[in-house]
């Protein structure tokens, strides 16, 4: 029993040495991922910070200042944008608005989420949510619809008292998106992304004598680059449907056709 005792006692010393060690080189949770992500936020549409879906960024500013940001949506996408205001210690009744505008600077409707929301006096945060409706790859030109290309995130205050005026504030902004695949996929796309710079570039390249054009596009966009928007699931289930009603037919043909003719027919 002794040495049983000593032999587990040496184990479990072992086991305790070992264990902050293969603690300490296991890779340790960090911001990493948002480590490119942007720490600021333009003042216009024309200066807007890109930042890509899934990055969280960051910006510090005063009250009163609007806060631009822009990222990329392709079709069959539902984007969901989220900001988080971070007030300061010390204020009164204030209300934020999100607003989103596409590549054509039309205001976006939200389908659902706070858009505008009012923190109360002493408030340490404020937080805003803006689910859009399914981009398209085509819609009539009169119509509002969603499109692919650039989006432009608007966040600033819309009720403040002049006591509060310039006192400092910081935002977080993530955009995320839903693939709805293709229940919103519609028969027509775009000739070009509504990016910015686009017109110009297109241009550009018709009339590649005049040097003196320059465009500025947007260097943002979806990791897979823009859906050509013709291919969907939709023709996968519609493959499958074809396929079922074939078959369909073929065993209501063998269980109406009978026997064949009577005898002596």
């Amino acid at each position: 029993m002794s040495i049983t005792r000593v032999l587990s006692a040496a184990l479990l010393a072992v086991g305790v040495a070992a264990g902050p060690a293969v603690a300490d080189s296991s890779p340790s949770p960090s911001a990493s991922a948002d480590s490119d992500a942007p720490t600021q936020a333009g003042t216009s549409f024309r200066t807007a910070t890109e930042i890509d879906q899934g990055q969280q960024a960051t910006a510090s500013g005063s009250t009163g200042d609007y806060l631009y940001w822009s990222f990329p949506a392709d079709a069959g996408q539902r984007p969901d944008v989220k900001a988080t205001v971070k007030l300061p210690d010390s204020h009164a009744g204030q209300t934020w608005q999100l607003d989103v505008y596409d590549g054509l600077r039309r205001r976006q409707a939200c389908q659902y989420g706070a858009q505008t929301r009012t923190a109360a006096q002493g408030a340490a945060s404020v937080e805003l949510a803006c689910v859009m409706r399914t981009v398209r790859a085509w819609s009539e030109p009169w119509a509002d619809d969603p499109l692919p290309g650039t989006y432009y995130i608007r966040l600033t205050v819309v009720n403040l008292t002049s006591a509060d005026l310039g006192q400092p504030v910081s935002a977080e902004v993530k955009v995320d998106s839903k693939d709805i695949g293709g229940s919103a996929a519609v028969d027509g796309s775009l000739a070009k992304p509504l990016v910015p710079g686009i017109a110009v570039k297109s241009e550009s390249d018709e009339d590649s004598s005049s040097s003196t054009k320059s465009a500025v596009l947007s260097s943002i966009e979806p990791d897979d680059g823009w859906s050509s928007g013709w291919w969907t699931d939709r023709w996968v289930w519609t493959g499958i449907g074809g396929v079922l009603a074939a078959l369909a037919g073929i065993g209501g043909y063998a269980l109406t056709r009978g026997s064949g003719r009577p005898r002596g027919v």
